[in-house]
């Protein structure tokens, strides 16, 4: 577990918590880390909410695939970030997404319960952590809210360009990496693929952007 140190104090849901105190409370709140292989499926929908998954390493794609069986990728969670803490602070009684390794990945699971109840042990860090949890879930409701304004917009151009300009004010340069391949793109855009790799060829042609691969530049 102190391996991941580093990682932990980048997590969002430990701020404010000493390195001192922190595998103590990882003890306390009944932590597990296991890892898992590419396309393994960490958290499947339909499994109850009672989970809070850290990523170590690697990372996961939060996806949701519909009645026909389409796919769409609503998050990529790389390490230190957090996931299904929403599905278990509603203490919804299943999660309505999947969670897959995107790569071979280390996860750590802790029970959503053992971070909203207090424990009998009365530790000193767990308002901290509560305060935390709260503020990463609001974090995440604005970034859920760029996600619909980018596929609310009507066209694919237009929802490839919301995000690119999205990605590159993100990493304060016009030339950035995308955490998507082609495919993950479309998935992601909720457009077809055909269609995206398209309209990337036009922007190209027209000196809008440059590509390659999942690195873009905005000329």
């Amino acid at each position: 577990m102190k391996k991941f140190s580093e990682i932990l104090k980048q997590c969002p849901l430990f701020v404010g918590i000493r390195e001192e105190d922190l595998f103590r409370m990882l003890s306390c709140l009944g932590a597990t880390v296991d890892l898992y292989d590419k396309k393994y499926t960490v958290l499947a929908e339909g499994y109850p909410a009672k989970h809070i998954g850290i990523v170590l390493s690697g990372s996961v794609q939060i996806i949701q695939i519909d009645y026909y069986g389409n796919r769409s990728i609503l998050s990529n969670i790389g390490p230190s970030q957090v996931f299904a803490e929403a599905f278990a602070c509603a203490e919804s009684s299943s999660i309505p997404v999947s969670v897959i390794a995107n790569e071979p990945s280390e996860i750590m699971l802790i029970e959503s319960d053992h971070i909203l109840h207090t424990c009998q042990n009365h530790c000193g860090f767990h308002q901290q952590l509560i305060f935390n949890l709260m503020k990463d879930l609001a974090t995440k409701t604005i970034l859920f809210h760029q996600k619909i304004d980018i596929t609310a917009k009507r066209t694919t151009r237009d929802k490839l360009m919301t995000y690119l300009m999205l990605e590159a004010k993100k990493a304060k340069s016009s030339a950035f990496s995308i955490p998507f391949d082609r495919q993950e793109l479309a998935d992601y855009l909720e457009v077809d693929r055909s269609g995206l790799s398209a309209e990337i060829s036009k922007l190209k042609k027209e000196g809008i952007l440059d590509t390659r691969k999942n690195h873009f530049v905005l000329l």
